[in-house]
């Protein structure tokens, strides 16, 4: 069974050719740099760059897996959350394709997709939790079997992933703020500063207050003094954030008695944060391949996969969920 997987939530535009077990046969992938100039993702760009650059993207991931589109067994796609015109490129191309060819419409939760990124090179048997850290999401999840989920705990604000670009804006340092710091903080001192790590009485996440926190720290210290010690501030910003995971996964841990963590998303790609995690957890926690920890089409197709093997599609008359919650 193959199928090809698109992704076009935000400012990657991804596709994949996914066959039986999860075997990644293809994937093709272009990042919008365009957006680096303006701060962040200008959704009008995002949108159009995705119409210029998807059919492009399909041809290639085709022609890379050594298959036809006459060889699919069904196309995924994400249907949100995400920008709504980003996400409607990715599904008229998805449901033109599926209508012309006679295949199956998979629609897929990105989130969903970002759980599955972890399962493309590795076998992780449910039950366990499912930490989602990226740009627009923080979530703490229980995989009780794939495809039935319990979200134990969100974020009341921030993402920290968000929190990452707000520091690098904070900083000067321009969009996507997550390598910047992750890149200066290498040469770091992690205790420099302790910056507050909240702990909430509901299990949750918020990553506001040590962007306030963070952004009065500079202020009281000055340019000169923040310009000569960036590694070591970037490096104690970093721990307090990855802490404040940490912290709320042992939680779910002791709440669920599940002991398997996977740490998926595109925070999750970050070298200080895995370290930290494996420090933590041992061999209980599992990451995906660097590769799939940020958006692609391989997870979506890896999520759409399931589904179609278990008798789930999407009816032509579905629409994007910007907003959609697992």
């Amino acid at each position: 069974m193959l199928i090809l997987g698109i992704d076009t939530s935000c400012d990657e535009t991804a596709c994949a050719v996914v066959g039986k077990g999860f075997r990644v046969l293809s994937e093709a992938t272009r990042t919008q740099d365009e957006h680096k100039a303006f701060g962040g993702v200008v959704p009008e760009l995002a949108a159009r760059a995705h119409i210029r650059l998807l059919p492009r993207l399909a041809e290639l991931s085709l022609g890379r897996a050594g298959v036809s589109w006459r060889d699919l067994d069904g196309i995924a796609v994400t249907l949100g959350p995400g920008l709504p015109g980003a996400l409607m490129v990715g599904v008229v191309f998805a449901k033109t394709a599926a209508q012309a060819l006679k295949l199956p419409f998979i629609g897929v939760n990105h989130l969903e997709g970002h759980i599955f990124s972890a399962l493309l090179t590795q076998r992780i048997e449910p039950p366990f939790l499912a930490l989602i850290a990226s740009g627009g999401h923080t979530d703490l999840v229980q995989v009780k079997a794939l495809g039935h989920y319990r979200v134990l705990a969100r974020t009341r604000d921030d993402a920290v992933g968000e929190c990452f670009d707000k520091v690098a804006r904070i900083l000067g340092l321009g969009y996507p703020g997550g390598p910047q710091i992750e890149r200066l903080a290498r040469d770091g001192n992690p205790d420099f500063h302790e910056f507050p790590v909240p702990r909430m009485e509901e299990l949750g996440f918020s990553y506001s207050g040590l962007k306030t926190s963070f952004l009065y720290y500079t202020i009281r210290q000055g340019p000169g003094f923040v310009a000569e010690n960036l590694p070591h501030i970037c490096a104690s910003f970093q721990k307090a954030a990855f802490r404040q995971l940490i912290e709320v996964c042992s939680r779910g841990i002791e709440l669920t008695g599940v002991k398997k963590l996977a740490v998926v998303g595109g925070v999750s790609v970050n070298s200080a944060l895995r370290e930290m995690f494996l420090k933590e957890f041992g061999e209980e926690v599992f990451f995906p391949d660097p590769r799939y920890s940020t958006d692609n089409g391989a997870m979506i197709a890896g999520a759409g996969l399931f589904r179609l093997e278990n008798g789930f599609y999407s009816p032509m008359s579905v629409g994007v969920y910007p907003n959609w919650e697992l």
